[in-house]
């Protein structure tokens, strides 16, 4: 069955004039003349025979009937776009590559990933853990993550959380003994630690007046993920980052057996591509983790 339809350029011209008010302004839109574009509205009144515009000295305005035609186009009009759009995209339009330390993907993105996934859900996101900061030039990623020990510098950077350091363990550990009361008493426990962060222990140790007690002594792990869990399961205190442990703390499955917290100069940073425009999964995604490290910090 044949398709009725009007002719395709002037009702073209039609949507632009009705969407912008004006022949002149939707003349500049469609790259022709004002003329073209009066002539176009002409020729699909003749054909609809109903007046679309009124016209007068002061300039254009739709008729009723011209509003009632342009509601209906401009539905049409916004489908053709979106579809166009849809069919544009390449398949990795919608890819989110992200590159994160073991313990910050395990610790904190991925118990908040949920939330990303109901608000973006047609953005697919592939996470890749590395203790290496990102080499944009090699790595085929959109977004990094990882610590640093001061805040970078140059564009292309976003702070989500400061680093604040305080020891932690397994309520059961401070029902044992020996016991576990003041800060001196760390050098009769078993200090949990991880490999990629040897400086945590000593600059806690040293705001606590300790800085001789052996941080040798304990268990080292390749990642602090690990050494978190083995601070559950009683196997020693671990000096943590408070963003890393504060839902342990709230739940009970961890405790702090003292008081003082050490904030440090370092943080987690965001980091991504700034030698061309920020894709919208990256801007979706910049926006989402912002909130959710604001409502952390909190």
């Amino acid at each position: 069955m044949t398709r009725r339809l009007p002719p395709l350029n002037a009702l073209r011209a039609f949507e632009a004039a009705a969407r912008s008010g004006n022949f002149t302004r939707a003349a500049q839109e469609l790259f022709v003349t004002q003329g073209a574009v009066s002539r176009h509205i002409a020729t699909l009144e003749g054909w609809l025979k109903v007046p679309l515009f009124e016209r007068g000295r002061h300039g254009i305005r739709l008729t009723p009937a011209g509003e009632s035609y342009f509601a209906s186009m401009r539905v049409a009009f916004d489908q053709i776009e979106h579809g166009t759009r849809q069919l544009q995209q390449s398949p990795d339009e919608w890819l989110l590559r992200i590159k994160v330390p073991p313990t910050f993907a395990i610790r904190w993105l991925i118990p908040r990933l949920g939330r990303f996934h109901a608000q973006h859900p047609r953005i697919d996101v592939q996470i890749t853990t590395s203790h290496k900061p990102a080499d944009f030039d090699r790595d085929d990623i959109d977004v990094s993550i990882h610590s640093e020990p001061s805040p970078p510098v140059g564009p292309g950077y976003r702070l989500l959380f400061r680093e604040t350091l305080l020891p932690v363990c397994a309520p059961a550990l401070l029902r044992r003994d020996p016991p576990l009361v003041r800060p001196a008493d760390l050098a009769h426990q078993a200090l949990l630690s991880s490999l990629n962060r040897p400086h945590d222990w000593p600059t806690w140790l040293a705001a606590a007046g300790l800085p001789d007690l052996d941080t040798r002594r304990g268990l080292t792990f390749e990642n602090a993920a690990m050494a978190y869990q083995a601070a559950a399961e009683e196997l020693g205190v671990m000096v943590g980052l408070f963003a890393f442990v504060r839902d342990d703390l709230a739940s009970g499955r961890l405790v702090a057996p003292f008081d003082l917290r050490v904030p440090t100069q370092g943080g987690y940073f965001m980091a991504w591509r700034t030698d061309r425009p920020m894709p919208q999964r990256v801007r979706d995604f910049e926006h989402w983790i912002a909130a959710e490290a604001e409502a952390g910090e909190a």
